[in-house]
């Protein structure tokens, strides 16, 4: 892990043997979401959106409607990107002491438009496979009308920090009698039961879900 943030503004200095500047953590933590919040200012006020998200590369990617103002704002200045994975309550014997275990991204930058036509219809089908590995291939492309409505932004992974917790409870020696339960309660996102759409043909299930999806807890 280096020693040293990419900046200042991404130094982490609230606990900072939490935080991790090396590359392969953040691609990690950002490789297992499906959205991000991106903050920014646009006309005299500032604004946080959701939006879906993946990675390529050395890029964090969305994709916009043409006519987006989102799209426009981002292009026009800089913007702040998190990424953040709930993972565990942690109980404590002290209000003081609760917490959460957690893995988080922050990313400053500013977003590029991907024009390439090439490198544009790749990093769509790129986010196809990110939501469902192996589906790119078997849905049908997007049109030229649909591909012209559609705006792909990226941002570098150059000044990025990530944070993270994991762990138990930290109580103090003397709360430890304190007659509560005290531990940590796991957290996950999981997929449900597939609702299939009733239109068309009938095709057998997807093959898989991705990777970032735990799989429903097995019955004895």
């Amino acid at each position: 892990m280096p020693e040293q943030a990419p900046s200042a503004r991404a130094t982490i200095h609230r606990k900072p043997q939490r935080a991790h500047y090396d590359r392969r953590t953040i691609e990690r933590i950002v490789d297992a979401a499906l959205t991000c919040q991106i903050a920014f200012n646009h006309a005299g006020s500032v604004h946080c959106l959701p939006m879906a998200c993946w990675r390529q590369g050395d890029h964090l990617y969305i994709h916009a409607a043409g006519s987006s103002r989102l799209a426009a704002a981002l292009l026009a200045g800089e913007c702040c990107v998190c990424v953040a994975h709930l993972d565990a309550l942690v109980l404590a014997r002290a209000a003081f002491h609760h917490s959460m275990n957690f893995r988080s991204v922050v990313i400053y930058g500013q977003f590029e438009e991907v024009r390439d036509a090439s490198l544009k219809a790749a990093a769509l089908d790129a986010f196809i496979e990110h939501v469902s590995p192996g589906r790119a291939a078997r849905v049908r492309a997007s049109s030229p009308a649909e591909m012209s409505g559609t705006r792909v932004l990226r941002i570098a992974l150059e000044e990025a920090a990530a944070k993270m917790r994991a762990g138990g409870v930290l109580d103090a020696d003397d709360d430890l009698s304190i007659p509560v339960w005290a531990g940590v309660v796991p957290l996950r996102l999981q997929a449900g039961r597939l609702e299939p759409d009733g239109g068309g043909a009938v095709v057998e299930e997807p093959p898989g879900l991705p990777g970032f999806i735990a799989p429903p807890a097995q019955t004895p």
